[in-house]
C-alpha cells in the first residue's frame, strides 16, 4: 500500500507540473478550454487512483476511509489557477504553484490595460515636423545666394567707380546721425546749425557726442517746420520728436530731409543696387554734397548707414 501511495503522490506532482505548463502557455482565448482540460485531467487521475486503492482494499477485505476534514493546510495542493484542492486520497507533501498574472484587460496588472500616451505621441510628431521644416529651410538657405556678400561686393565696385572711400560707422541705432556728423566734420561745418563756424563754437560742441548734436539739429528743424512732416507721421508729432531727439530710434527718409535743410547740404545716399538717392536742401543751397552708403543686408541689426569720403 505504501508503494501505491508513493506512486500516486508522484503522479499528482507530475500532473500539477503538466497543468502549470498548460496554463502558462494559455492565451486569453484558450484559457477557458485549458482550465476545463486541466480539471478533467485532475478528475480522471483522482477517480483512477481511488479505484486502484479501492481494488487493493477489496482484496485485503479492508475499506479505508479518508476524512478530508483531518487534512491540514500542508496536506492540500494549490493548483496553478490559484484554487486550493483537497486531496482525499493523499496525506503527503504538496507542490505550491505561484499563480500566473492574468492577461485579462479588466485586471489592473494587464498589459492590455495600458493605453498609449496620446500627448507624448503628438509632441513627438510635432517635433519631427518642426525638425523636417528646419532641415528644409536650411537646404533652401544653402541654395540661396548670400545677399550680404553680394551687396558688399557691389558696394565696393560702386565706391571705386565714384572715387569714394568708406568710413565705418558703429551699428548702434545712431548710425545715420553719426554718418552725417562725420560728413559735416569733413566739410568743416558746425554740428549746431544755429552757431557760427569757428574754433570756439566747435570746442563747446565737443562736450556733447556728435551724433546727439545731429539728432538735436534734426529735431529742432522738425519743430520749426511741423507742417512739412506731420502728414507723413503715424503718431503724434511730439512723440515723434522725442524719439528723434532723445532715444536710439533709427533714422530714415524724414530725418534725412530734416538734416539736409537744417545744414543746407545735399545728401547723396548710395545703395546696393547702384542707385543714388539725392536729398537736397531748400534753405541753404551751395554747400558741397555729402555721401552716405546705405546697406539693407550688410549688418546684423538690419539697415545701416556708413559715411563715404572722397579719395585724396
Amino acid at each position: 500500500m505504501e508503494e501505491l501511495h508513493a506512486r500516486h503522490r508522484k503522479e499528482q506532482r507530475d500532473l500539477q507540473s503538466k497543468i502549470t505548463q498548460k496554463k502558462k502557455s494559455a492565451t486569453k482565448k484558450t484559457r477557458k478550454g485549458v482550465n476545463d482540460e486541466c480539471a478533467s485531467l485532475e478528475q480522471e487521475l483522482k477517480e483512477r487512483q481511488a479505484a486502484e486503492i479501492g481494488a487493493i482494499d477489496t482484496e485485503n477485505g479492508v475499506v479505508e476511509t479518508v476524512n478530508n476534514s483531518s487534512l491540514g493546510e500542508e496536506e492540500q495542493v494549490t493548483a496553478a489557477d490559484g484554487v486550493i484542492h483537497d486531496d482525499s486520497t493523499v496525506k503527503a507533501e504538496y507542490t505550491q504553484i505561484t499563480p500566473i498574472p492574468s492577461a485579462d484587460p479588466t485586471q489592473p496588472n494587464s498589459d492590455y490595460s495600458r493605453k498609449p500616451n496620446r500627448q507624448k505621441a503628438r509632441l513627438a510628431r510635432r517635433a519631427a515636423e518642426q525638425e523636417a521644416l528646419a532641415d528644409q529651410a536650411a537646404k533652401e538657405a544653402a541654395s540661396m545666394p548670400d545677399e550680404r556678400e553680394r551687396e558688399r561686393l557691389q558696394m565696393l565696385s560702386f565706391f571705386e567707380q565714384r572715387g569714394l572711400k568708406e568710413h565705418e560707422i558703429r551699428a548702434d541705432g545712431h548710425c545715420l546721425y553719426s554718418a552725417i556728423a562725420d560728413q559735416i566734420n569733413q566739410l568743416g561745418l558746425s554740428l549746431s546749425p544755429s552757431e557760427p563756424t569757428n574754433e570756439e563754437s566747435n570746442t563747446t560742441s565737443d562736450d556733447v557726442p556728435s551724433y546727439l548734436q545731429v539728432r538735436h539739429a534734426a529735431a529742432n528743424y522738425i519743430i520749426a517746420n511741423p507742417d512739412d512732416f506731420a502728414a507723413f507721421l503715424e503718431e503724434p508729432l511730439d512723440e515723434y520728436i522725442h524719439k528723434v531727439r532723445d532715444t536710439g530710434e533709427w533714422g530714415g527718409q524724414l530725418e534725412l530731409m530734416a538734416l539736409a535743410n537744417a545744414y543746407g547740404i545735399e545728401i547723396n545716399v548710395l545703395q546696393g543696387n547702384g542707385r543714388v538717392e539725392k536729398i537736397t536742401s531748400q534753405s541753404k543751397p551751395g554747400n558741397p554734397p555729402v555721401w552716405l552708403a546705405y546697406y539693407r543686408h550688410g549688418f546684423g541689426l538690419g539697415e545701416h548707414y556708413n559715411s563715404l569720403r572722397k579719395e585724396p
